[in-house]
């Protein structure tokens, strides 16, 4: 057992592992959707769009948790440049996680057919969509709309690559430096 001191809080926790859990699931829908019937591809583009709204409510709180409330510091055996690395790949991981799904709204606000298909967050209330972008003219948007498309899947590569590499560094010092970095992060 680590001291509570080098864990992060139980707040901290359970947000990082349902954030986690949510992008893995949109992950897996954006990446099934193609392979769907026809019937299941709205049903599974609209969970989608709700399941990223929800990782940007969750990020946003967890940003401001993280402002009022230090995480644990990294071990001391860690070099300089793991540290330093540490600290920049956490900040381009939050970076991404609100851009993703800002993104997402933006290619989705575009989206020619936006005013007969509303926005709901799991069918439970409507999620508006961004006014100014819902507003321009058709042609512009659908320029928009390519344009936002291409952003939002360029974040997603980004963040597949950082998730890879942020779990690995994690694994790495768990199993081969020998350090406890997953009990750090555990309930």
């Amino acid at each position: 057992m680590i001291p509570a001191e080098h864990r992060y809080s139980h707040v901290a926790i359970v947000l990082h592992w349902v954030i986690a859990a949510l992008i893995v699931s949109n992950v897996i829908l954006a990446w099934s959707v193609d392979e769907l019937p026809d019937g299941w591809v709205r049903p599974v583009i609209d969970t989608h769009k709700s399941i990223g709204i929800t990782v940007l409510g969750l990020a946003l709180m967890r940003l401001l948790w993280r402002a009022g409330h230090r995480p644990p510091p990294l071990p001391a055996a860690y070099p300089r440049w793991e540290r330093i690395a540490a600290h920049l790949g956490h900040a381009a991981l939050y970076v991404l996680i609100v851009a993703l799904p800002v993104s997402g709204w933006m290619h989705d606000s575009a989206w020619k057919d936006a005013p007969t298909h509303p926005m709901q967050w799991f069918h439970l209330f409507d999620w508006p969509r961004i006014g100014p972008i819902m507003r321009l003219d058709p042609d512009t948007k659908e320029i928009m709309h390519t344009r936002f498309g291409r952003i939002h899947t360029w974040f997603g590569y980004a963040l597949y690559a950082l998730l890879a590499i942020h779990v690995g560094a994690a694994l790495k010092h768990q199993l081969i430096d020998k350090e406890p970095e997953l009990q750090r992060m555990k309930f």
